[in-house]
């Protein structure tokens, strides 16, 4: 199917391509901060579990120094107890001060062991802390990489973007008769998908079938609006069509 060349539909093509282009350019400008906003949220995220494992580790730290503590008072009780067995008046004196001495050093036997896990977890926690440390710190780099790469592209974007909007402004100027009341609307209603290509008889935007008079108001010399009606989108010819390919 061809399609012989006329203004309106290479200013249909034209106005298609800058919407398309400005719709890619203002993505990357709202992206920008949007991907500074998503590191802030992981670095608060990784201050949050950092903040979370030292709160454990202090735990645990005292948790293991009450342990010591309790140890020390126990090894302390015991020389007192020995110094009274020294001086014990009766064997069942003796004998109540060496069952006294033998429970508590059980039990300090079984704290000892206490205190030994809890050092481990404590060395455990230490290596969480590290970690949470290095990957807040990651994190923090990422952000400011990413921010200082937003803040150099921002101006160039933001000159294409002007550009083009120029350069769209220039080329609604090809509209006339009906064409332009129905592009407005159309741009008002679905922004850069205002417009369509054809593909065949059929809509790129939404796929829907095109009757083939429709599509013939597009192929004279003097074509007429076609809106498809599936989507609402201002049909025009694709570049292949003025090529005289299929």
């Amino acid at each position: 199917m061809s399609a012989p060349t006329n203004t309106i539909t290479e200013t249909l093509r034209v106005l298609h391509r800058i919407h398309r282009q400005l719709t890619d350019l203002k993505s990357r400008l709202r992206r920008g901060p949007q991907l500074v906003r998503a590191h802030e949220n992981n670095i608060q995220r990784c201050k949050d579990e950092l903040t979370a494992i030292q709160e454990l580790a202090q735990k645990a730290r005292m948790a293991g120094d009450a342990k010591q503590r309790q140890l020390r008072e126990s090894e302390d009780k015991i020389k007192k107890l020995q110094d009274q067995l020294n001086t014990a008046k009766s064997n069942r004196e003796y004998q109540v001060l060496k069952e006294q001495i033998a429970a508590i050093d059980m039990a300090n036997s079984v704290l000892a062991d206490e205190i030994i896990e809890s050092l481990d977890g404590v060395d455990e926690f230490s290596k969480k802390v590290a970690a949470a440390q290095a990957q807040l710190s990651k994190a923090e780099t990422q952000r400011e990489q990413t921010q200082k790469k937003v803040d150099d592209e921002r101006p160039g974007v933001e000159a294409d973007v002007a550009r083009l909007e120029v350069e769209l402004r220039e080329a609604e100027k090809g509209l006339i008769g009906d064409f332009k009341p129905l592009y407005v609307r159309a741009v008002n209603a679905r922004g850069e998908g205002a417009l369509a290509p054809l593909r065949g008889e059929y809509c790129t935007g939404c796929n829907h079938k095109v009757p083939l008079n429709d599509i013939n108001k597009l192929l004279m010399p003097d074509p007429k609006p076609l809106i498809c009606r599936g989507c609402g989108r201002l049909l025009y010819v694709p570049e292949e069509w003025t090529q005289g390919s299929t």
